[in-house]
């Protein structure tokens, strides 16, 4: 059973495209018709790449690895860091800072200048600045809480991209491109699909558009985290249970070893105290 039914993206408008003099016909393939100028992305398509792009998410959070959800659109903004906040993946919603994922380490390096303030305000160190430099710290850590805040706990370059908007956010496209990071992203009729791995052809312009697709999306991914957890409970146990017949192995060899050197010393007892008799007979 698909995710999402063809009535409840029809409900949403995520057929409504963009002007046809707008329009990228590399986008012809995902178009059923024009009407008044506008063209009407083909929605059976949209459901069918909505589960495909579903199954490879649930696969990526299934092995623990993390989805970073991209979107800076005002339209889109609040739907995408709550949807993300929801599965715990990190997320852009303000503006992408060049270089995020090409140069990753520099952003990194950016991050924990944030955990390096907070550590100055416990630590006392802080205090002992002047007015001047508590001021431009408080700024600093402002700015950083509010470009770099959502991205706190990718330690490491993401398994995937998911992006609202290609056309506007075509430097995270071009940056997962070059890396080799697959991209998962609503298209609309006026945007090129040829840099997206997995395409959803949809509206994305509309909130309501948006917030079903990720609400299918999110949940997929949800499942393959429960997954995930699962797999590591049933892991350590089996690690438990290794360790438990592995230790009752070492016992077992170890009680066979002192009987058979107990046994080896009898025999050599018996042997000598035989020799003695047959001495003394002599």
């Amino acid at each position: 059973m698909s995710r999402v039914s063809f009535e409840q993206l029809l409900d949403a408008g995520a057929h409504f495209g963009h002007l046809k003099r707008k329009w990228n016909p590399s986008m012809a393939p995902y178009i059923f018709m024009e009407r008044n100028g506008i063209h009407i992305i083909d929605l059976h398509k949209t459901v069918a790449k909505i589960d495909e792009a579903a199954a490879a998410l649930k696969q990526i959070a299934k092995s623990g690895r993390k989805v970073l959800f991209v979107s800076t659109k005002k339209q889109a903004k609040q739907v995408v860091a709550d949807r993300a906040v929801s599965v715990e993946m990190p997320y852009v919603t303000e503006r992408w800072p060049g270089g995020m994922l090409t140069n990753f380490t520099t952003i990194r390096k950016a991050v924990k200048k944030m955990a390096s303030i907070d550590k100055m305000s416990k630590d006392g160190t802080f205090d002992q600045l002047s007015k001047r430099e508590k001021l431009q710290i408080t700024r600093q850590r402002a700015k950083l809480e509010k470009n770099l805040g959502s991205i706190v706990d990718l330690n490491r370059l993401p398994s995937a991209l998911f992006i609202v908007d290609v056309m506007k956010e075509h430097i995270a496209v071009a940056e997962a491109n070059r890396l080799g990071i697959p991209v998962f992203a609503i298209v609309d009729t006026n945007s090129n699909p040829n840099n997206v791995d997995f395409v959803i052809p949809s509206n994305d312009d509309a909130t309501k558009s948006i917030d079903l697709i990720l609400g299918a999306l999110c949940d997929a991914i949800r499942e393959g985290l429960e997954e995930h957890k699962v797999e590591k409970i049933d892991s350590a146990a089996t690690g438990e249970e290794e360790q438990t017949s592995s230790r009752r192995e070492r016992r077992r060899i170890i009680k066979k070893s002192l009987e058979k050197a107990d046994e080896e010393s009898l025999n050599a007892n018996v042997a000598s105290k035989f020799a003695g008799e047959e001495e003394l007979s002599i």
